[in-house]
C-alpha cells in the first residue's frame, strides 16, 4: 500500500464520524437516548484514534487535497455540540426557558470557539473549555440532576470556553499523559456502559463517570497551578 493510499484511508476513517453522527441523530429524533449515546461514544473513539493515525501516516504530505483539520472540526461540531444540545433540549432534562437557553448558548458559543485560532496551547492542550458537550450531557443523562444544576453547569462551562484556563488533550498533552490517557479510556468505558444499561440509576458506571469527568475537567487547571519540574542542567 502506497503512502498516498494509507493517508487517504485515514481521511476516510475520519469521515465515518459523519455517518456515526447521522445514526446518533436518527436515534435522538426517536428519543432512543441510550442508542444515541452509544453511537456518540463510538464517534468519540474514532475521534481519539484518527489524530494519531493522521500524524503517523503524514496526511498533510501524502493526502493534502483533503483538509483533515476541517473535516475533523465539522464532525466534532456535530458529535460534540449539535446532537448533545438537541438531546439535552428534547429530553426534557432542562425544562422551559432553561432548555432554550442551553441550546442557544451551547451552539452559539461553540461555533465561535471552534473558529478561534487561539484554541490550542503550546503543549497541545486547549485554551478554554473545548466544547465537549457530549461528555457533559451524557453525565447529565446518567445522574439526572435538577435543571437548575444543569443550567449552572452549562453556564459555567460556556463562560470557561473563553477564559485562559487549560484543558488537556488526553492524547496530545504530554504532561501526566500516563495518567490522563487511561482516565480518558476509563471515561469512555463508563460512558458506553452507562448508555448500554439505558442509564439505570443504580449503575456503578455512574460513579466512574463522575470521578473521571472531574479529573479530565480540572487536570489542566491543576497543571497551570503546579509548575513544571525542570531537570537541573549538568554543570
Amino acid at each position: 500500500m502506497t503512502p498516498q493510499i494509507r493517508a487517504l484511508c485515514v481521511h476516510l476513517f475520519t469521515a465515518t464520524g459523519a455517518v456515526l453522527a447521522m445514526l446518533a441523530m436518527l436515534a435522538a429524533v426517536d428519543a432512543k437516548w441510550d442508542l444515541m449515546f452509544l453511537w456518540l461514544v463510538v464517534a468519540f473513539v474514532v475521534d481519539g484514534i484518527d489524530g494519531p493515525l493522521a500524524r503517523r501516516f503524514d496526511v498533510k504530505r501524502y493526502a493534502p487535497q483533503f483538509d483533515g483539520v476541517l473535516l475533523d472540526m465539522i464532525i466534532d461540531y456535530l458529535t460534540y455540540v449539535f446532537i448533545p444540545a438537541f438531546a439535552l433540549f428534547n429530553s426534557g432534562l432542562m425544562a422551559g426557558w432553561t432548555g432554550w437557553f442551553a441550546i442557544i448558548v451551547i451552539t452559539f458559543a461553540s461555533a465561535m470557539y471552534f473558529a478561534d485560532t487561539r484554541m490550542k496551547t503550546k503543549d497541545n492542550s486547549f485554551s478554554g473549555f473545548p466544547g465537549c458537550w457530549n461528555m457533559l450531557v451524557l453525565v447529565i443523562f446518567a445522574l439526572q440532576p435538577s435543571h437548575w444544576t444543569s443550567l449552572a453547569l452549562v453556564t459555567l462551562l460556556s463562560v470557561a470556553m473563553f477564559l485562559p484556563l487549560k484543558f488537556v488533550h488526553p492524547v496530545r498533552t504530554e504532561r501526566w499523559r500516563l495518567v490522563t490517557l487511561p482516565v480518558a479510556l476509563a471515561w469512555t468505558f463508563f460512558a458506553g456502559w452507562a448508555a448500554w444499561v439505558d442509564f439505570h440509576p443504580q449503575s456503578w458506571a455512574h460513579w466512574g463517570l463522575v470521578v473521571t469527568s472531574i479529573y479530565l475537567l480540572f487536570v489542566g487547571v491543576v497543571q497551570q497551578i503546579v509548575p513544571v519540574q525542570r531537570k537541573p542542567q549538568d554543570s
